[in-house]
């Protein structure tokens, strides 16, 4: 008999990960479609995934509870048996992760980072005290992540160790998301990531790191960085990229489609195949 899976945290997920040294992929949700051709790529290849969330694709959506319902309806639709874990990414506000727990997300990332150490810490620590009531994980971020007018290093501040000591130790976060040198977008040059900085990070904590902007970062570079103690890599960019190229190729050589089904589904194929390369290259097949 097949057993559905059921939404979990990302804690005995990263947990794992952590202790056999490979990376689970978040990817990033934006509609109904997205989500059901991440979780068909990754239950065919036995790969635990993390669907994230941000504030404007919940928005996009329609709220933070018709995307949890969205979720849970897939996985019991497409007899989904990986852990599945909904998380809210670059939460802006405590009222932002609330609505999420509230509304069933299993995980939460507060994204504090542009305030003062202080500042992120308390916030931080409400964010926890609340979470840590309903079985949700937190992530949280010190050492602001640029963007890709920052690629090349310019004007990124990497994650300073003291500071994540004091603030891992200050707010009782599950997971830590360090600057590092990785942008949000595609970048402009190579990524310069501060490996020598992620291993201290990563034995001072002993938390379990995120990466983000995961979309651009070669592949030797994020499997040195699962080797220093990233355990979560975060993708969106690159799955947009290749499922809107699919999508122009289909509206160009097609000038009579105009069913939007048959629009968004092809872009299905591009999309899936950066899901499984990513799952191949973190390690996380058939790790579920």
């Amino acid at each position: 008999m097949m057993v559905i899976t059921m939404l979990v945290n990302m804690d005995k997920m990263l947990k794992k990960a952590q202790r056999e040294h490979y990376a689970v992929a978040q990817f990033n949700i934006n509609n109904l479609e997205w989500t059901r051709f991440i979780l068909e790529e990754c239950n065919s290849n036995s790969s635990p995934v993390i669907l994230g969330v941000s504030e404007g694709a919940i928005k996009y959506m329609g709220g933070y509870k018709i995307v949890v319902d969205m979720v849970n309806d897939l996985i019991a639709y497409l007899n989904i048996t990986i852990p599945v874990s909904i998380h809210l990414d670059h939460a802006s506000s405590f009222e932002s992760c609330k609505k999420a727990i509230d509304a069933g997300f299993t995980s939460v990332m507060i994204d504090a980072s542009s305030e003062t150490l202080d500042n992120n810490i308390n916030i931080t620590k409400q964010v926890v005290d609340y979470a840590k009531d309903h079985n949700v994980t937190v992530e949280g971020e010190i050492g602001h992540i640029g963007s890709n007018e920052d690629s090349n290093n310019n004007g990124i501040l990497y994650a300073n160790v003291e500071d994540c000591i004091k603030y891992v130790q200050a707010t009782n976060i599950d997971f830590l998301a360090p600057a590092l040198g990785s942008v949000h977008g595609p970048y402009h040059g190579k990524p310069i990531l501060n490996f020598d900085r992620m291993i201290e990070i990563a034995h001072q904590t002993k938390l379990p790191l995120v990466l983000h902007g995961g979309s651009g970062i070669y592949d030797e570079q994020i499997r040195q960085a699962i080797d220093c103690g990233i355990v979560k890599l975060n993708i969106n960019t690159e799955l947009q990229m290749a499922w809107t190229k699919a999508v122009r190729i289909k509206l160009q050589d097609d000038k009579e489609v105009y069913d939007p089904r048959k629009i968004i589904k092809a872009g299905e194929e591009a999309l899936k195949k950066v899901v499984r390369d990513k799952i191949q290259l973190l390690g996380s097949f058939h790790k579920q």
